[in-house]
């Protein structure tokens, strides 16, 4: 990116928003318009915040990041920046594609999307769009910038000009510490949506996506929904399982064993057969029309695994529907044998 140096590049908002903040370049030498007139503050940090906020103007507090897919963590950051002071006037600087892209990485959002994003978070007084990775004093003084927030962690120079980006503020009492927001960050978000890769390929596609927009070959895309179809059918093979076990339980005793244990472990030998099956077909092992197949592969076995449980659980409620003669045991065998004996005597 080419910047002209002396240039004022001001965006402003449409009347309609409830916040019109500005958003400025970082080599621009103009204030926005309205800067009240500014000195130096040499106050350190062990000056109270009355002290500090009587200088008759706000306090111009600055902070700068990334705030790619902007979210509550970097909210709550400029809060706690923004409530520094009874009065305080928050910049914040944001880092252009090109350097992000150099020293930390590839952004889901564009530097523009990320202005945009600060723009109407509603704690931000100005933004500063092509913020340095490093600030300098000359930056410090051409935005009249009197205190420096962000977490207290040492943030060690990508670029190689220093150890901690924050070191000659933190020297001049000039830095103020916030608190980061534990359990989020935009490396977590992106985790998340790797972690579950599969099933915002198939919400996408769902919504009208195609594979080509998604960037998915045509093979890949049947794996995925063949993927998710084993899903599915382990799902609704445990649901079946469970209802015919629960309505068989409510037909019989729960003291007689529903599967006979020879057949259980049949049956799950007959299942982990499938999962092993369904795995060769979608991974492409069994040729490559079965995997472009494998949908209607497993919605097929899904309609005849339901229909076969169905038969087996109508066999259950049969057979066990039947009068099932009581148990005999010593004392009953003993009594029959008496009233046999004593019905012998009286025919004699």
């Amino acid at each position: 990116m080419v910047k002209k140096p002396g240039k004022k590049r001001v965006t402003k908002l449409p009347v309609s928003h409830p916040a019109d903040v500005p958003v400025v370049s970082a080599d621009t030498d103009e204030l926005v318009p309205g800067t009240p007139a500014w000195e130096p503050n040499t106050a350190s940090t062990s000056r109270s915040e009355e002290e500090a906020a009587g200088l008759g103007r706000p306090v111009r507090v600055y902070a700068d990041g990334i705030f790619d897919l902007f979210h509550f963590g970097h909210a709550k950051a400029l809060e706690q920046a923004k409530k520094l002071f009874p009065n305080t006037h928050l910049i914040v600087g944001c880092c252009n594609d090109a350097l992000t892209h150099k020293y930390k990485g590839k952004t889901v959002f564009k530097e523009e999307e990320r202005y945009e994003s600060l723009r109407h978070c509603k704690w931000v007084d100005e933004v500063i769009k092509d913020a340095p990775w490093v600030i300098t004093a000359d930056f410090i003084a051409k935005h009249k910038i009197d205190y420096v927030t962000h977490d207290a962690l040492p943030y060690s120079d990508a670029s190689g000009q220093a150890n901690d980006v924050y070191d000659f503020v933190k020297k001049m009492g000039k830095f103020k510490e916030t608190q980061r927001t534990e359990g989020v960050s935009t490396s977590d978000v992106i985790l998340r949506i790797i972690k579950d890769y599969n099933d915002y390929v198939l919400r996408n596609l769902s919504r009208g996506y195609s594979r080509k927009d998604l960037g998915v070959s045509f093979v890949r895309e049947k794996q995925i929904r063949a993927k998710q179809n084993l899903k599915k059918l382990s799902n609704r093979m445990r649901d079946q399982r469970l209802s015919v076990t629960d309505r068989v339980r409510k037909t019989v005793s729960e003291r007689v064993r529903v599967i006979p244990k020879d057949m259980e472990k049949g049956v799950k030998e007959f299942a982990a057969g499938c999962e092993q099956l369904i795995d060769r077909v979608i991974s492409g092992e069994l040729g490559f029309e079965m995997a472009q197949h494998a949908d209607k592969f497993v919605s097929g076995f899904i309609r005849t695994f339901e229909d076969n449980y169905s038969k087996f659980e109508k066999a259950v409620k049969q057979t066990f529907r039947r009068k099932v003669p009581p148990r005999r045991t010593k004392s009953s065998i003993a009594a029959a044998a008496a009233k046999a004996k004593e019905e012998a005597a009286l025919e004699a």
